[in-house]
């Protein structure tokens, strides 16, 4: 949602929140790729065992109606079809034994399948 403002374009906002700790390896990520140009970018698609799946991966666009939120130069991206469901969720990085990866706490989601990688 773009909304025209005294001549100037202003971008929708969103409320999905990344821990210092995520915004860090995105950082990373992206000095190691030597690229500047890309957003983190989170969606919910339809599929897996409970109905909808999260996807998160690096993006150079901006699409029309997306909403954008800064973490001090890294830039979240979410796709107006999502943000409802993604509202209060927050991004986070952990790198334990056990797991190593990118997490999302999502206070929407009602219940998730066993395997965790979906959820409804």
């Amino acid at each position: 949602m773009t909304t025209q403002v005294n001549d100037q374009t202003e971008t929708a906002t969103h409320e999905v929140g990344l821990t210092d700790v995520a915004a860090d390896k995105v950082r990373s990520l992206l000095e190691q790729e030597g690229r500047q140009d890309l957003r983190l970018r989170v969606a919910v698609q339809p599929g897996g065992c409970s109905g909808l799946i999260y996807q998160l991966y690096f993006d150079e666009r901006l699409l029309e109606g997306d909403a954008v939120r800064d973490f001090n130069g890294v830039e979240v991206v979410v796709d107006k079809m999502s943000v409802p469901y993604l509202s209060g969720a927050t991004i986070d990085f952990e790198d334990t034994i056990s797991k190593q990866g990118f997490t999302i706490d999502n206070p929407n989601a009602e219940g998730s399948c066993a395997c965790g990688d979906s959820f409804h």
